[in-house]
């Protein structure tokens, strides 16, 4: 936004004696009304002529002539039309930067009003810490905390460079790296709000969220990702620039559409130029800028879309300063600990994660799935930010290294590990860290009893443990690397996941939340890491469980849907009040979608500790109701299934059925080993499987593993083709998209049910 003035010229005279003692100037101005604003009178004094003539705000022109005894100056004063630029800047971070704008108000606070006025705290505090390491791109980066704000302040004043303003919105569409940082901060600092999807979306539905979001501008990863999608959106959507965070610009396929692209370099070269140009006063009164609030909105962040098209989560400032604020309760990190980043950084969960860590002076490296392994040796990370099935592939990695080592060396590993599962269980009994449903306490006597039992069984299992530990844990925590905690969030941790690394001394925190709470609502603290749980809920932020037919608040232990309200909790979806509406009531509550529980209080027995814990127990439009009106939760059979070494994927399946089925990707490695040994241990010649016999050897392990399970598995469907992100079968958060697995076998779930 820009604010023309006019100009009025005239002419006076100004006549005065000289004294040895003084002699000033005074200059006038005024000027004219116009339709952009009201008239202004602006009276200034000057102590010097210099000074008068170095003003920004006039060109003056003075001649000196003779009159008698007096001296005579006439002077002409023009005044300049001048555009005021009008935006939005961060107060913390830019406060110094902005001419015309007191900062010393911000800078005293310790408040921040918007999140990158994080980068100035950190520059101050951890200055010359490295902040990121970013080792697999081209070119590779380090960037200490003070060049890393340095970096941002450039690409802010780039964006503005290129006539990006406030409240506009920015598509970011980029896989996380050092850059999509800059990116991302660079977009909130100017009053913007990006809107974040990452490169492996596809074409339709980045094109639905650039258009959806009204997005005017596109900063994409690299050539190759923007040629993929150049076609589509040169026609189908309105492109004020592009700007690459990678790579070169010739490697551009040409488009029959011109618009501007800017590569990295060359936001960052712009920005510096444009710094350097108003750093001094000759353009101070060009830029006027106003501070953005806390109830700003920050971005735009898409849900997963595994139920249809994704929502516009519009997140606010303020909802994802509460998490900066508050996320050291479960994560105490400490400057110079190392953080690795593998998941997207625009997911919610650890785009939250990374802002907080920033504020606690870590040293983050990015790395992907391609060099987790690799990474978390070489880099032995304090903490690994990640989803359930990044612990999911450790574990599996794990048991077939036990399983391929030799006959002694296996017994012995399994042995050990069954103790040590039997120690933690019964150390989780006398600490109180067992969940239960049960809102009556257990008699004082009978807990008593139940606590010494407890102590006497692991105090005689402890020495195996001990003895585990240096034989075995020692080793696997080596080539795992994980030295503090591996922290999990965007889907359900495995029980049986979830109890090995405790057993192996690996600290797995559990957390909870949606992209529409920013996102985290609870997680578990090292100090209270209760197993099959997500923890206690985060500061200032309530829950309630409801029923969820008639919306009546349930007690603690009853099972219903998780409702919740606080700081985190989304402005809403965007352009859409109906679903905002659908999920939000009159009160500020949100209704997650999710069943659950919270454990009761009790002051005695093996749940003492676990009073106020959520639990979780599978999405509510996830439950499958059968014919005979049972409604069943597939998730618990699904996670239980999931430990047969043969099966690698599985949707149960079973709506209006009179029983329940199961699509399986199976495990056709494992599954070949196994028929070798059993099916037919001394023919070589048995090398592929058969259809039959691998549906049976999947059936029998379906039997085994979830024979514990409240419902039982009928018939199997085997398919080949795995779930993944690139066929549209998981969300980019990894998630199994269930509407499109069941729609894709539609008509072989009918055949295998006739």
């Amino acid at each position: 936004m820009f604010l023309a003035s006019s100009s009025l010229s005239l002419s006076l005279s100004l006549i005065f004696t000289p004294t040895p003692v003084t002699s000033f100037f005074l200059s006038l101005s005024a000027m004219a009304s116009t339709s952009l604003a009201p008239s202004v009178l602006v009276s200034r004094f000057y102590s010097s002529p210099r000074e008068f003539q170095d003003s920004g705000n006039y060109k003056c022109f003075s001649r000196r002539t003779r009159v008698s005894s007096r001296l005579r100056f006439r002077v002409h004063c023009e005044s300049t039309v001048q555009e005021k630029e009008l935006g939005r800047c961060s107060p913390f971070l830019e406060g110094l930067t902005v001419p015309g704008n007191d900062a010393s108000a911000a800078l005293r606070s310790n408040e921040w009003k918007a999140v990158p006025d994080i980068w100035r705290s950190s520059a101050e505090k951890y200055g010359d810490r490295v902040a990121v390491v970013d080792p697999y791109h081209d070119p590779p980066s380090t960037f200490t905390y003070r060049q890393l704000e340095q970096e941002i302040l450039d690409f802010v004043e780039g964006l503005r460079a290129v006539g990006v303003k406030a409240d506009e919105k920015i598509a970011l569409f980029a896989d996380n790296s050092c850059r999509w940082l800059v990116a991302d901060q660079g977009i909130m600092a100017t009053g913007a709000v990006n809107v974040v999807r990452g490169s492996r979306s596809s074409v339709e539905e980045l094109l639905h969220i650039y258009c959806h979001s009204d997005s005017v501008g596109l900063v994409v990863d690299n050539p190759e990702f923007f040629n993929r999608i150049a076609d589509t959106f040169s026609y189908k959507a309105s492109l004020k620039f592009v700007i690459l965070l990678w790579g070169d610009k010739s490697s551009l396929a040409t488009s029959s559409r011109q618009t501007p692209v800017y590569s990295y370099n060359e936001i960052k070269n712009l920005g510096q130029e444009r710094r350097a140009e108003h750093a001094g006063s000759s353009d101070a009164g060009k830029y006027e800028y106003e501070f953005i609030g806390p109830d700003d909105t920050a971005t735009i962040m898409y849900t997963s879309g595994t139920t249809g098209n994704p929502k516009g989560v519009m997140l606010t400032h303020q909802n994802l300063l509460h998490q900066i604020r508050n996320l050291s309760e479960f994560v105490p990190a400490k400057a110079g600990e190392r953080f690795l980043s593998m998941l997207p950084s625009w997911h919610a969960y650890e785009r939250a994660c990374e802002y907080f860590i920033f504020t606690c002076g870590v040293e983050q490296k990015y790395t992907s799935i391609r060099f987790l392994k690799d990474d978390l040796k070489r880099y032995q990370p304090h903490y690994l930010i990640s989803v359930p099935l990044v612990y999911e592939t450790l574990y599996s990695g794990i048991q077939k290294q036990i399983s391929t080592s030799s006959p002694v060396r296996k017994f012995l590993a399994l042995t050990l590990i069954r103790i040590s599962l039997a120690y933690t269980e019964m150390r989780r009994v006398y600490e109180g860290l067992c969940l239960t449903k049960s809102q009556k306490p257990p008699v004082y006597i009978v807990a008593l009893v139940d606590w010494l039992c407890a102590r006497v069984v692991a105090f005689v299992l402890w020495p195996l443990h001990m003895l585990a530990e240096k034989l075995v844990y020692k080793k696997i925590r080596s080539s795992i690397g994980i030295t503090k905690a591996g922290v999990t969030g965007g889907g359900s941790l495995p029980m049986h996941i979830d109890k090995f690394f405790e057993a192996i001394g690996v600290n797995v925190q559990n957390g909870y939340g949606l992209t529409e709470t920013s996102p985290v609502v609870s997680a578990r603290r090292l100090s209270c890491n209760v197993l099959g749980s997500v923890g206690h809920p985060i500061k200032d932020t309530e829950f309630k469980i409801v029923d969820q037919e008639t919306g009546t608040v349930l007690p603690p232990g009853s099972k219903g849907i998780v409702k919740v309200r606080g700081p985190p909790v989304m402005r809403g979806y965007y352009k859409n009040p109906v679903a905002t509406k659908q999920v939000i009531d009159d009160d500020g509550w949100f209704n997650t979608g999710d069943m659950g529980w919270i454990a009761p209080h009790h002051s005695t027995g093996r749940s003492r500790s676990c009073g106020g814990v959520i639990v979780l127990e599978g999405r509510a439009k996830d439950t499958i109701v059968l014919s005979t009106g049972e409604n069943v939760e597939p998730l618990e059979i699904e996670e239980a299934a999931m430990r047969s070494s043969l099966i690698q994927q599985i949707v149960v399946i079973g709506q209006d059925q009179r029983r329940l089925g199961a699509i399986v990707i199976p495990n056709k490695e494992a599954a070949e080993g196994v028929a070798k040994n059993k099916i037919s241990p001394v023919d070589p010649e048995v090398n592929e499987l058969s259809k039959e016999t691998l549906t049976s050897m999947v059936y029998e392990e379906l039997r085994k593993w979830t024979s514990e399970c409240s419902f039982q598995v009928g018939p199997v469907l085997i398919v080949e083709e795995p779930f993944t992100i690139d066929n549209g079968f998981m969300t980019p958060t990894m998630k199994i998209r269930r509407d499109k697995v069941v729609d894709r076998y539609k008509d072989e779930i009918d055949r295998l049910y006739k």
